[in-house]
């Protein structure tokens, strides 16, 4: 197998490097709430503040980003990322979590006033995942007894009885599970218990519960990854059984590879490179426009949702860090090839060029039809956790013996990485 030219992969790394600069310029200069602590995160494309309200899973998505960089990244391990980790850490705790029994409100007042709370648990979700990673940034234990405990309510509320999150089940009503539940699962696990063994084997049948899950979703012998299955994994009647969501699948994907990594379950790692990921970016794949399509019916119908055939960012983010990942466990090229498609629709479509950060909305032609850059559904996350783990895959990979001045040496395809 060819190996990998050296300047295609240097040239990646200095695009996105200078991109997460850029992103997390405008997120510090312009989301930081100095008065009520936490973040504003309705920002227009330019940064101003066009609503005051905080959304509780972005609060807790931005901690977990500040937090990740200050402890992985050595440009961003700095007292003022750290600084910023801090005061959004407080506001979760003190404004978004509620005491008398851990659920967390949605969305709150600029104050920490509670205006709603959904009926789902991925708010508690990113609560868990920040506190988790606030706590090894700060070395202060009350951070990580938070992750412990919402992890305990989370993994509950998946498995066992949902009741609290107040959703009726209804006489008429199909039972249906969404793919996000025991995706989500897997990685909040996989996230709190990082670098704690005896925590991962407490929650590891868990894990394993939530991988079975995720593999139900793959139907019709194996051709489609559905959006809902039935609770004993069958396909559900009507268009909502019907639904495919390729970013939701690439997701899961890489969430499932990197699990096989961890554990060395080559079978899985197969099943979630071939199935999730390239599969399900076949199916999603714009061949007229580019770009991945939101939602597509598993029949061909139309799907109802009225913005399924727009482009957003974050399936493109997750397929950029889904193929980076399968390259260097496989050193298949044909994986390089498919992010190097998806990298240059991304950076030339996503990407602001004046302000900084991407994009968030596309129509199927690839305008751009909402330009702020934050909201209720989109903040510090997705393109910075994009960045930051493609920026570190491809430095392994400059550092591997398989990358080379365009010389074929055979390719690695045991998975293992000469760093």
């Amino acid at each position: 197998m060819p190996g990998v030219h050296r300047d295609k992969l240097e040239n990646y790394l200095s695009r996105m490097e200078e991109e997460l600069d850029r992103t997390m310029n405008f997120w510090l200069n312009y989301s930081r709430d100095v008065r009520n602590g936490g973040y504003y995160v309705c920002l227009a494309r330019d940064g101003k503040v066009y609503d005051d309200s905080k959304y509780g899973w972005l609060e807790g998505k931005q901690v977990w980003m500040y937090s990740k960089l200050y402890n992985e990244s050595a440009k961003y391990g700095n007292a003022k990322i750290l600084k910023a980790a801090l005061s959004g850490g407080e506001f979760l705790l003190n404004h978004i979590k509620r005491p008398e029994d851990g659920r967390c409100y949605f969305q709150v007042t600029a104050e920490g006033e509670p205006i709603k709370i959904q009926r789902t648990l991925f708010t508690e979700c990113f609560y868990a995942l920040a506190m988790a990673e606030l706590a090894r940034a700060s070395s202060l234990t009350k951070y990580r007894e938070e992750a412990v405990k919402m992890l305990s309510l989370v993994t509950h509320w998946a498995r066992i009885d949902d009741t609290q999150l107040g959703r009726p089940k209804l006489s008429g009503q199909e039972e249906a599970n969404p793919i996000a539940v025991p995706m989500m699962l897997l990685y909040v696990i996989e996230e709190v218990c990082r670098d704690d063994e005896a925590l991962h084997q407490t929650y590891s049948e868990d894990q394993e519960w939530a991988v079975q899950q995720i593999l139900n979703h793959l139907q019709r012998r194996g051709q489609v990854v559905l959006e809902k299955v039935s609770e004993d994994g069958r396909e559900i009647s009507g268009s909502e059984g019907r639904l495919i969501n390729p970013g939701h699948a690439i997701q899961a994907g890489w969430f499932l590879l990197q699990y096989a990594t961890r554990k060395k379950n080559e079978e899985l790692a197969k099943i979630a490179i071939d199935k999730f990921i390239m599969q399900s970016f076949e199916i999603g794949w714009d061949d007229m426009y580019g770009g991945i399509i939101y939602m597509l019916d598993a029949n061909g119908y139309s799907p109802t949702q009225l913005e399924w055939n727009m482009k957003l960012w974050w399936p493109h983010a997750d397929a950029l860090i889904a193929f980076l990942m399968a390259y260097k466990e496989t050193r298949d090229e044909n994986f390089i090839k498919k992010f190097d498609l998806v990298f240059q629709y991304t950076f030339s479509h996503f990407s602001d060029p004046k302000y900084g950060e991407w994009f968030g909305y596309l129509n199927q032609k690839g305008e751009v039809t909402h330009t702020f850059k934050g909201g209720p559904f989109k903040g510090c996350f997705h393109v910075p956790r994009c960045l930051h783990m493609c920026i570190k895959i491809l430095k392994e990979l400059l550092k591997g013996k398989t990358v080379t001045n365009g010389l074929s040496n055979g390719g690695l395809t045991n998975g293992t990485d000469d760093t």
